[in-house]
């Protein structure tokens, strides 16, 4: 199994992410704002942007209050790519939100002390 330490847990606080190389491969590590981690591959599966240059956001969804009426949910658990928007679900296995059949790579995360380690 390869793995790799690419930061200190108190490097990432919670809401943030941070771009990283795992080995030869870039990497955007997640912290969501309950304080887990999620690594997935730096390269957006559209074109290939870094999606570490993107924003750790939200999702809208809609309301049972009526028509157009909507809530801004999942704060800090969506990557929204920096080039085209194209948005993904850091909790659901990094799953495209206008297309769950398609998904960032990911990586397996776990923190150790005050390690956080990447591995495959």
């Amino acid at each position: 199994m390869k793995e790799q330490i690419v930061c200190k847990q108190h490097d990432i606080q919670p809401g943030e992410m941070q771009e990283f190389t795992f080995g030869k491969v870039g990497v955007v590590l997640c912290r969501t704002p309950d304080g887990e981690f999620y690594a997935f591959m730096n390269s957006c599966i559209h074109q290939g942007a870094p999606l570490g240059k993107g924003k750790l956001c939200g999702a809208t969804q809609s309301t049972t209050d009526g028509p157009g009426e909507y809530e801004y949910c999942q704060v800090g658990e969506i990557i929204r790519c920096p080039w085209h928007g194209r948005e993904f679900d850091v909790k659901n296995e990094g799953k495209m939100l206008a297309d769950s059949s398609k998904k960032l790579k990911s990586f397996n995360v776990r923190v150790e002390d005050d390690d956080v380690i990447v591995y495959k």
